[in-house]
């Protein structure tokens, strides 16, 4: 009888403290997913703070979204034409206030819940999906306005500094490094020679300072010419090749095949070299002069030059020192075309300063 009674006491005993987990369970499940307390609660909703910018001040819209209000609703219109679609609870404009607010003030996801009442999930669903839209529009806009490159643009004109030198010169060619965030394990790939977290990006422009190219998402670690060589020999990038006769002006860090003209190596290239000492030291200086001048233009390109001075270094790959693509593992070899041009160009050069 006596163990009997044990052996009962024992089975009530399992059977308490399963009963006593499953209600701590189901506690927890009701607490959570049943009786939760709302956090998002403001009465002064993401959709009506977006609705009071836009309808206020037109200075709030561009401290707010960095962008005139006109260009806010334009851009919401495109990204609509390009797959962005509304949601029951979240407008267009809600949507790309969400992004633009973000991106133009570096703000936390944290942050943003708390100024759009929204959970986090739907901050990052909403803001990956104007960031896909936003991909979309790149592709159909970062392109030539004249694929055929017939049209003569007037800064390369007879008349100007540059004619009739660079006639055939149809855009420029750069690279630059913006800092980024990646996951620890890939750091060491992204770090580049300054010891910084960047991302190299290689972008193309026209005389109108517009990118025409643009390829993003390299390692902070590749060089240049690696970058140059992907975006020519992979037909998907749709890189705008030039047509035969023309070319696009490049640096010392790209090798220089056919439609791509670089300057002189070991020879002074960059303007603030020059204005240190505007004397020529050779015929080669009078040809690197010029190049420099007119492919500046990509660096003074949008914001492109200002994110060289803050996250990238602008010539550490372009210096004077003889090293290019050479070491750098390449489908795509210097051409002896190219010199050529380059000669005569030269040479084109110093009879007009002689004359």
């Amino acid at each position: 009888m006596a163990d009997e009674i044990k052996i009962a006491e024992k089975y009530r005993k399992r059977r308490n403290k399963r009963i006593n987990q499953v209600a701590v369970a189901v506690g927890g499940y009701a607490s959570l997913h049943l009786c939760k307390e709302p956090q998002h609660t403001s009465i002064y909703t993401g959709k009506a703070w977006v609705r009071d910018v836009l309808q206020g001040h037109s200075t709030r819209c561009y401290n707010m979204f960095r962008m005139e209000r006109e260009v806010f609703f334009s851009l919401c219109t495109e990204l609509q034409q390009h797959g962005l679609t509304e949601t029951r609870n979240v407008g267009i404009h809600e949507m790309v206030a969400m992004f633009l607010n973000t991106v133009g003030h570096a703000l936390s996801s944290r942050m943003q819940q708390e100024r759009f009442q929204h959970s986090g999930e739907t901050i990052s669903r909403h803001f990956h999906n104007v960031l896909l839209a936003c991909c979309r529009l790149a592709m159909s806009n970062i392109k030539p306005k004249d694929p055929t490159f017939q049209h003569l643009h007037s800064k390369i004109q007879p008349g100007g500094r540059y004619w009739p030198f660079f006639k055939h010169a149809i855009g420029a060619i750069d690279g630059t490094h913006i800092s980024c965030v990646v996951n620890a394990t890939d750091q060491t790939k992204f770090v580049n020679r300054k010891g910084r977290v960047t991302q190299n990006v290689m972008a193309v422009c026209d005389w109108d300072m517009c990118f025409t190219f643009v390829l993003a998402g390299w390692e902070g670690s590749a060089h240049d010419a690696r970058i140059f060589d992907h975006a020519l020999t992979t037909p998907s990038m749709n890189f705008p090749h030039p047509p035969q006769g023309k070319y696009y002006l490049v640096d010392a860090g790209y090798p220089t095949p056919v439609g791509y003209l670089g300057p002189y190596r070991r020879e002074r290239y960059h303007l603030p070299d020059f204005r240190r000492s505007s004397a020529l030291e050779n015929d080669n200086e009078a040809f690197n002069y010029l190049h420099s001048s007119l492919r500046s233009t990509i660096e003074r390109t949008l914001e492109f030059g200002r994110f060289e001075q803050e996250g990238s270094y602008a010539e550490e790959n372009n210096d004077d020192d003889g090293v290019g693509s050479s070491h750098i593992p390449s489908s795509i070899e210097s051409s002896s075309h190219m010199a050529r041009l380059r000669d005569s160009i030269r040479d084109q050069i110093i009879h007009y300063i002689r004359e």
